[in-house]
């Protein structure tokens, strides 16, 4: 039980500080990042994402509210697949995109430890 604990908290932080880390630099003001522009979206999505990041980060942190945990980590689970998609429709090499791969399973840690927490 404890060992599931650290894990889940081990795997949160981690996606957490990921998710916050990059909402928090889409609001410094800098010039566009040449790989965002490569993307092809408007500049004001990414502005939506990162406030829904933070949102993200608060659901997940604060205890209580297992459901709008549940949409938390699925907001976030479609950012990073999205995320991974668009660098390979674009053409990426593999080396690009798939690190994305990792925070994936970071974040299904986090979520999958977290049931088992709730479960005991």
């Amino acid at each position: 039980m404890k060992t599931i604990k650290i894990i889940y908290w081990i795997c949160t932080i981690i996606i957490c500080g990921l998710m916050l880390f990059s909402a928090v630099m889409t609001f410094i003001p800098q010039p566009p990042n040449p790989e965002m522009v490569k993307l092809g979206y408007p500049g004001y999505i990414f502005k939506f994402l990162a406030v829904a990041k933070m949102l993200g980060v608060v659901a997940i942190l604060v205890p209580g509210f297992r459901r709008l945990k549940e949409w938390a980590y699925a907001g976030f689970f479609f950012d990073l697949l999205g995320a991974t998609y668009s660098f390979i429709a674009i053409g990426d090499p593999v080396g690009a995109w798939a690190p994305m791969f990792i925070f994936i399973a970071i974040l299904l840690g986090s979520y999958f430890t977290y049931h088992k927490n709730m479960a005991a």
